[in-house]
């Protein structure tokens, strides 16, 4: 559903890629590798993903928390884009979709950056609470279970500092989220994550139309 920003004609789509986002070969590669698969509409788009690398520029990130890695162009994106110091929590319920990721940082040489835990998201962020690492996540960024979306919140508002940023994915959910008749349960917890982040004093919110709409939430 994140593939193109929702909403662009496709010549307007193709002048951002060709013009701003200035995708490195490898990216491109395991872009079209990943269209391949039945779930290809999983990844996220390549302007989305010059997007997250900005960030991690704009923001200074060192430590990155992803739950959702697929076949691995989000999190690719922000290791090429980290510090030589620079560390990623990797999270996933999938080793066949993880092992095209880790082919993939291993041929970009960054391989060394990335921690890969595989497990259900929710267990995987109690249990970096439960180690101390509350606070020490400069962004988080969601690309998984719908369900869960108000859980990886709450534990996101815990692992991240101050100032830091926490991204959620499909957030426009390819405009369903405005459809009244969709009561579904994926449709319906977007919609409460939106809200719920939207009017959380304890951060400042910006829903970014970019890919399939990207929540994203500073921590005050």
């Amino acid at each position: 559903m994140s593939t193109h920003s929702i909403g662009l004609k496709d010549e307007v789509w193709r002048y951002l890629l060709d013009v701003t986002v200035h995708e490195a070969p490898l990216l491109a590669r395991l872009r079209a590798e990943t269209a391949e698969l039945a779930e290809a509409n999983m990844q996220i788009s390549p302007e989305q993903g010059r997007f997250m690398s900005f960030l991690v520029e704009l923001l200074g990130v060192k430590r990155y928390l992803e739950v959702g890695v697929f076949t691995g162009y989000s999190s690719l994106s922000v290791a090429l884009a980290l510090p030589a110091d620079g560390r990623i929590v990797a999270c996933d319920v999938s080793d066949e979709w993880t092992s095209v990721a880790r082919r993939y940082w291993a041929e970009a040489g960054v391989a060394d950056k990335v921690e890969l835990k595989l497990g259900p998201g929710v267990d995987t962020l109690a249990s970096l609470v439960a180690a101390g690492e509350k606070g020490r996540f400069d962004l988080a960024f969601f690309d998984a279970d719908k369900e869960s979306s108000l859980t990886y919140y709450e534990r996101a508002v815990e692992l991240v500092r101050q100032g830091g940023l926490i991204a959620f994915d499909n957030a426009l959910w390819d405009g369903r989220v405005a459809d009244p008749k969709d009561e579904s349960a994926s449709t319906s917890a977007i919609r409460e994550v939106n809200a719920r982040v939207c009017s959380d004093p304890r951060v400042s919110a910006a829903l970014v139309p970019i890919g399939d709409g990207l929540l994203l939430a500073r921590k005050r």
